[in-house]
């Protein structure tokens, strides 16, 4: 099992010397990836941009989006295009997309987007994105759009039964956005379920988040982010 451990894009008051501080020091303590989340309406880091930051002062460590909103983004070609990128900066096989749909009103709204129709886009979109990556169809274009090398895989985060659905006809695998040992068990018996379904080859990779605070103030500290970032939800959830 590998333990990543999460860039904080969406901590509130982070700066940019921060970031790239963490990065290099959880490269150091030997993490496998680097994490982030995505919003829009929120004083956070664009994850892609937070990413290359973190590339730019590490040599090893993975560079995941844990999870990108992919609708908010539209293009599918553009997406990949970013991924492309981030990973040749990188120097290769560092750069993991982790996509998901997202579902907080406001995000959408600034956007000049609906909530509705997004599965339907990430079926499309996913399938551009993988023909992209893997170089099929117009292979002039293609070879247009990667700098330099590619990176083939999408992880997807998903909950419904049609995201399982896509995560195992498009993805490399999923990764849960926080839960229960039991919920990680049946969400990987359907992935594996799909998986089998749409005839792949070896296993699909699982991935997991949680959230974790440390200090005098640790308790508190917690409460206040998730309670703010999670406030979308209502207070129930949130806590």
């Amino acid at each position: 099992m590998d333990i990543g451990i999460g860039l904080p894009n969406a901590v509130p008051g982070t700066s940019g010397q921060d970031l790239v501080n963490w990065a290099r020091a959880a490269e150091e303590a030997g993490f496998s990836t680097l994490g982030t989340i995505d919003r829009i309406v929120y004083p956070n880091y664009e994850p892609v941009t937070a990413l290359a930051a973190a590339a730019a002062v590490t040599d090893r460590i993975g560079l995941a989006t844990t999870v990108l909103l992919g609708p908010l983004r539209r293009n599918p070609a553009l997406i990949a295009k970013h991924f492309l990128s981030l990973d040749a900066l990188a120097g290769g096989g560092r750069a993991v997309l982790g996509i998901g749909l997202g579902g907080r009103e406001d995000d959408y709204e600034v956007s000049g987007l609906s909530l509705s129709g997004r599965g339907a886009w990430a079926d499309q979109a996913l399938e551009e994105i993988r023909r992209i990556w893997n170089a099929e169809g117009d292979a002039e274009a293609i070879d247009r759009t990667a700098p330099a090398g590619r990176r083939t895989g999408a992880d997807r985060r998903c909950a419904v039964d049609a995201a399982f659905e896509r995560a195992g006809r498009f993805g490399d695998g999923w990764i849960m956005g926080g839960g229960t040992p039991d919920q990680f068990a049946e969400g990987s018996q359907k992935l594996a379920a799909s998986w089998e379904k749409h005839g792949r080859d070896g296993e699909p990779r699982t991935m997991a988040l949680t959230y974790f605070s440390l200090g005098d103030d640790a308790e508190r500290n917690a409460e206040a982010y998730l309670r703010d970032y999670y406030g979308w939800l209502g207070t129930s959830s949130a806590g």
